[in-house]
């Protein structure tokens, strides 16, 4: 199974009523367990890159680095660059080779944010490629791009007019959601993904997904959530699991980083393991 695009991953998703992780990769380490544990689950999956990470690996290396480890990969994946407000990065991913990107202009007026999202929209065109876009920012700070105070929610007709006037593929609403960890069981509007889909049949990316309930999931995507992004679980289970590690190799003395890798990886595999399970993409494979 060759690189997909994400419109071909999230069409088939919303038409079938399951959602694919969407999950923020930090190294080698975790793209590999990722595309592991997604082929071990017949499940697709869309591996996304934060302007941060593009910035500290390298675009180059990155892309290189993710041609590698898909040359012979057996499920449907496809390569996003998550929150990217910098024109000049996206276009350099485009260039290489990435299959999708999240203009992220939501701190712009919405106006100049269209306008805008209908040139990237242009450009990954010519690139084969496609684009995620959003109207407003989602509450939280995720790789150094957003901001914690809440944004302004645009009304449901403006929210058609953008997604039609740009031409976008997936699109990702402010529902209540949160980058970063909840600190209670986050309070979502439901309808809003309903209505929206409603009205205008398009992939909705679910951000925050980090701290959801597997019901609030199940819920979302049954209503169109084809897209659920997941970034602060990734880096809290790649941390977690190195930290425990290493103090277990500190009590014992014995300093392996082989089997740190090893430790590491098996943890974030059973990460993704379990978000295939809970948002019905294992064995979706095709």
């Amino acid at each position: 199974m060759p690189v997909v695009s994400l419109k071909e991953i999230v069409d088939r998703a919303f038409a079938d009523r399951y959602g694919v992780p969407a999950i923020n990769i930090v190294n080698d380490l975790t793209l590999q367990a990722v595309l592991t544990a997604a082929g071990r689950a017949k499940s697709p999956v869309i591996v996304q890159t934060s302007v941060k990470t593009v910035r500290s690996m390298g675009a180059k290396v990155l892309f290189s680095m993710w041609t590698s480890m898909t040359d012979e990969i057996e499920v449907p994946v496809s390569l996003h660059l998550d929150h990217c407000p910098y024109r000049d990065v996206i276009t350099e991913c485009l260039d290489l080779g990435w299959n999708s990107v999240l203009f992220d202009a939501s701190e712009m007026p919405v106006d100049e944010n269209q306008r805008q999202t209908v040139e990237v929209v242009a450009e990954a065109r010519r690139h084969g490629a496609h684009v995620e876009g959003e109207i407003e920012a989602i509450t939280g700070v995720e790789d150094g791009v957003g901001s914690d105070t809440e944004a302004k929610r645009q009304s449901l007709d403006r929210s058609l007019e953008f997604i039609e006037a740009t031409g976008i593929d997936v699109f990702a609403p402010s529902i209540g959601n949160a980058h970063g960890a909840y600190e209670s069981e986050p309070q979502l509007d439901f309808d809003r993904v309903s209505d929206l889909v409603s009205a205008h049949p398009i992939p909705i990316a679910l951000h925050g997904g980090s701290g959801m309930t597997d019901s609030q999931f199940r819920d979302l995507i049954a209503r169109g959530c084809a897209k659920v992004n997941i970034s602060t679980s990734m880096k809290m289970t790649y941390m977690q699991s190195s930290l425990a590690h290493l103090k277990t190799a500190e009590e014992s003395g014995k300093w392996d980083p082989p089997t740190l890798f090893n430790a590491v990886t098996t943890d974030v595999e059973a990460l993704v393991t379990g978000l295939t399970d809970t948002f019905g993409s294992a064995g979706k494979a095709w």
